[in-house]
């Protein structure tokens, strides 16, 4: 039995030494040209927030590219909320997320995102917190696994150019929220280059 350990031990560490070679052998080498950024759309930290339209129970349609970027200009950082009503630490968070959207009202978009329910559970758990902000349905989950979202709730952070900051999987609290939400403002009042959706 020590024998099979102490091989199994040589064929991992010999694994990994080869997986870390080859990792620094097919690096690409660093661009120092200049010109405009160009990013793919992924749900990934540093990346373009992956487009997409969902509608709410009225019938409005939210398009993430309207939002963020307007005609060449930023447009509003956006905090987006994936949840579910049968999801117990989203009913935990749902309340700071409902008073940061009133207190951050016409500066940062908050849109809720719901996975797979319908219109009955998605307006009832509206009406139970209060929500101002639009929750949408994504009927399909087709915006769910567009965002790779397998835990619930999962907030996506995305700034006023439309690329994602910050990925949160489980309940966001409070203070996270709000520091989060700061900290975009603050570097919304700078200049930025723009990057535009295709």
């Amino acid at each position: 039995m020590i024998k099979t350990r102490f091989e199994w031990t040589i064929v991992t560490l010999l694994a990994a030494l080869l997986g870390t070679a080859w990792i620094i052998v097919s690096r690409e080498p660093v661009s120092q040209a200049s010109g405009p950024i160009t990013l793919t759309e992924a749900p990934i930290v540093g990346h373009l927030a992956p487009d997409f339209s969902l509608e709410t129970a009225v019938g409005q349609t939210i398009t993430l590219s309207e939002i963020v970027d307007t005609s060449g200009v930023a447009g509003q950082p956006v905090i987006l909320n994936f949840w579910a009503s049968w999801c117990g630490p989203c009913r935990v968070e749902m309340p700071s997320l409902q008073e940061a959207s009133v207190r951050y009202n016409g500066r940062v978009a908050f849109i809720g995102i719901n996975q797979g329910e319908d219109w009955t559970k998605i307006n009832a758990f509206g009406a139970e917190y209060k929500v101002t902000y639009p929750l949408l349905i994504d009927p399909d989950n087709r915006v769910n696994r567009l965002y790779e979202v397998n835990s619930l709730p999962t907030t996506v952070i995305v700034d006023q150019n439309g690329v994602v900051r910050e990925v949160i999987i489980g309940i966001l609290s409070e203070a996270v929220l709000q520091s989060r939400v700061e900290a975009l403002l603050s570097e919304a009042s700078e200049p930025v280059s723009v990057v535009s959706y295709r």
